[in-house]
């Protein structure tokens, strides 16, 4: 076994040579050196299942390259048998997409695996940064901000998509949080829109309702709707093990913290009770934002603490677990050293994460720290290129899995 290991990474080194000119994703990069000594062409001596084996260990970016070689490794990395087959073979960590500017919708993505970024394009439909956007094993789904009524699901890599049909009474809304959930066994998806308008003439009392659309049935069905009174619903959501998680704000000073987590069971769809009563989980302490976010099962958030007196002002960012339902654990809280390395931190930020890995970006600058859940590790990415153009200028991004094999 060990043997063939070291064949396989030799014929890999071969064939990263010899497709060494071929970037269908744009890497960014000072070098622009080419490596012009000849290279043996492997793929005149193996057969095609032999091929396929070496080739499904690369990088998810450097199979985009092969298949710019020749037709043949063309054909096999297109394949249907080499899509699935690829998955379990090379395990991909999530990558992080950083848009360019507060307004268009181009950036790079960041693969943490390689420490390197790539230009690549998002689907022609999403027109602007500031939409909706969630992820779950390898699909995207977007939401247009405007009237919550385009909804695309989308593999960022292979550039599949297709287009939802519009959820029930969503372009009349003040606060909607997307969500998706993808079977990694299935490939079936569940998306869920949490909904929250206020009564008019009303700030304390809210209507909030729950979304849910089935990939299967391919219909929209509303389980949830009903009045908050004190609380409203916002922009966070997840879904994890079958139960989505949002995080609601309070709109009164009676309440001890600003925010608060529900969970709703979507597969019992239980009713009777009030969301509030049936669902409330109290936050770890005072936040000043928090993002959810399902990593390997357990719900996740990563939270800015606010001062005792000042819930407002941010005076460092937490890592908790959910356990049992109810009580927080937390896992890590970043080092002051790279708290200040952001600058000046806005009090809200950009966090997202899946398998082990928490990407967290101020809105106020390209950098992008990144943390191991497993391994208890902080670190920097590589340097972005994208860069600050005007001082009020934001930043935001959001993560998710490259695949082959899954499309909507």
């Amino acid at each position: 076994m060990k043997g063939e290991t070291s064949w396989v990474s030799h014929c890999l080194d071969d064939i990263s040579r010899s497709n060494g000119d071929f970037d269908s994703f744009a890497e960014v990069t000072d070098e622009g050196n080419k490596d012009n000594s000849p290279v043996l062409r492997v793929d005149l001596i193996l057969p095609d299942d032999l091929l396929e084996r070496i080739l499904a260990y690369l990088p998810i970016a450097s199979i985009f390259r092969v298949g710019c070689v020749c037709k043949r490794w063309h054909e096999i990395v297109s394949s249907r048998r080499f899509l699935w087959n690829v998955s379990p073979i090379s395990s991909q960590k999530p990558w992080y997409f950083m848009f360019t500017s507060s307004d268009d919708p181009f950036g790079y993505a960041y693969d943490p695996v390689l420490r390197k970024w790539y230009e690549i394009e998002l689907p022609y439909m999403v027109k602007t940064s500031r939409w909706f956007i969630a992820s779950s094993s390898g699909l995207v789904c977007f939401m247009d901000n405007d009237t919550r009524s385009e909804l695309y699901v989308c593999n960022l890599i292979t550039k599949c998509c297709f287009r939802l049909r519009e959820p029930p009474n969503l372009r009349f809304c003040d606060y909607s949080a997307l969500a998706i959930s993808v079977d990694r066994v299935s490939t079936n998806y569940e998306v869920t829109v949490v909904k929250s308008r206020q009564v008019p003439d009303n700030y304390f009392q809210w209507g909030l309702s729950i979304h849910v659309y089935d990939s299967v049935a391919m219909t929209w069905t509303t389980p949830v709707s009903e009045m908050l009174t004190g609380w409203r619903g916002g922009d966070e959501s997840v879904i994890c093990n079958g139960v989505l998680y949002f995080i609601i704000y309070s709109t009164g000073s009676f309440q001890e913290h600003r925010h608060g987590l529900v969970c709703y069971d979507l597969s019992g769809r239980v009713s009777g009770r009030s969301l509030l009563t049936r669902g409330f989980v109290s936050v770890p302490c005072s936040l000043t934002c928090g993002r959810l976010m399902n990593l390997k099962g357990e719900l996740v958030m990563v939270g800015g603490i606010g001062k005792q007196d000042r819930q407002d002002i941010i005076t460092g960012i937490g890592i908790w677990v959910l356990e049992n339902g109810k009580e927080w654990k937390e896992v890590g809280r970043m080092p002051h050293r790279f708290f200040q390395g952001f600058g000046e931190l806005d009090d809200v930020f950009a966090s997202s994460g899946t398998d082990d890995l928490i990407y967290i970006q101020s809105y106020g600058a390209p950098a992008l720290l990144v943390f191991d859940l497993k391994k208890n590790q902080w670190k920097w990415s590589q340097k972005c290129p994208v860069t600050k153009r005007f001082p009020l200028q934001l930043f935001s991004g959001f993560c998710f899995e490259p695949r082959l094999e899954i499309s909507p």
